[in-house]
């Protein structure tokens, strides 16, 4: 049995939502953790548990960050951490997989389900670890976690989009 420990030096968490209608909003977490609990070489039987403090959201603008931290949005003080619980991990290809599990933003849960890329292992030139490298996509509607923030635009349609997008790449030491 082997263990999967994150390597948060070398993995990222970018979403991007639709702003004002014909652009992106970009931004990251900066922390978060997961847990992998199970054996390696058997990912579908996996126990999967990522924390993400949303205190840690960077869109490289402070004022939007305090906004999206506040109210609105996140309501970091109150519920200072994204959390997703995996359910169910299944192989759709030799390198793809599907996770299902439970996300709760904002003290709202929903089942949500995300594709995952698995890229392999490396041995690691600095110190002979073995690594595996993984890449997580997928988005949520941020109005069912009771983010229904937006405003209208004198153009029609709204500032800001439902779905966030969103991308994390991974990578884990793994151990025996």
């Amino acid at each position: 049995m082997s263990t999967l420990t994150l390597d948060q030096a070398h993995s990222a968490i970018d979403f991007q939502i639709k702003h004002m209608m014909v652009s992106k909003a970009k931004g990251e977490f900066t922390d978060f953790n997961i847990e992998v609990n199970g054996d390696f070489t058997d990912l579908e039987s996996a126990k999967i548990t990522a924390t993400i403090p949303v205190q840690s959201i960077d869109t490289g603008n402070e004022d939007r960050d305090n906004h999206l931290r506040a109210g609105d949005f996140f309501e970091a003080e109150t519920y200072p951490n994204m959390i997703f619980e995996s359910k169910s991990i299944q192989k759709v290809d030799d390198d793809e997989y599907k996770i299902t599990g439970d996300f709760t933003i904002k003290g709202v849960t929903n089942e949500e389900t995300f594709n995952v890329e698995y890229n392999g292992t490396s041995k690691s030139p600095l110190d002979g670890s073995t690594v595996a490298g993984f890449d997580v996509t997928g988005k949520v509607n941020r109005e069912a976690y009771g983010m229904t923030y937006n405003a209208a635009m004198e153009t029609g349609g709204l500032m800001l989009g439902k779905d966030v997008k969103f991308e994390g790449n991974f990578e884990f030491i793994v151990s025996e």
